[in-house]
């Protein structure tokens, strides 16, 4: 997840205009291309309100999941016109047994708040990814937008990038209770 110093993943606007910044850290490596990193993906899996972000910003700047599969958790009709889009509605247990587990291997789960929180307080994330960017803004969508119990997490990798955001990944730890 992609996120500002002050914890939202989208501004008052529901806008990601800020995700672009111009700082730059000469002491941060260069960041991987987006390509780089979905070629890593095997399945995509969001909202329908992120789905309809990316849907509407494909207009103007292309589909950014490439052709990877998409799935949409959504009870609502939602276009899509694209192949590789799949829609799933029932429960996030399922989704994982049943479609997920026998058909890929790395799952990223891209959006949005709720449906993160979700995987993560059903035991269901394995890993962490979160990148700030150097930037407040001081209201809009927060990423851990629900309470979320105590999990015991492990810090695994941590990066700066010299356009001044910092990657830090984790590992869950699911063989202790929550506190």
């Amino acid at each position: 997840m992609v996120c500002s110093l002050d914890g939202y993943i989208a501004d008052k606007n529901n806008s990601v205009s800020w995700f672009e910044t111009s700082e730059i850290f000469d002491g941060g490596v260069q960041a991987e291309s987006p390509e780089e990193f979905f070629n890593t993906v095997d399945c995509f899996v969001m909202g329908s309100h992120t789905y309809e972000h990316a849907f509407e910003l494909s207009k103007n700047y292309g589909w950014p999941y490439g052709s990877v599969p998409t799935i949409v958790l959504s009870s609502r009709n939602l276009p899509a016109d694209r192949d590789n889009i799949e829609f799933w509605l029932g429960s996030l247990d399922d989704l994982v047994e049943k479609q997920l587990k026998p058909r890929f291997r790395n799952v990223w789960v891209a959006g949005g708040a709720i449906i993160t929180g979700e995987f993560i307080r059903k035991k269901l994330a394995h890993e962490l990814k979160v990148s700030i960017l150097p930037v407040i803004i001081g209201g809009g969508l927060l990423f851990f937008e629900h309470a979320l119990q105590r999990q015991n997490i492990k810090l695994i990798e941590l990066k700066a990038y010299n356009n001044g955001m910092v990657e830090m990944s984790y590992k869950f730890d699911f063989s202790q209770d929550s506190l």
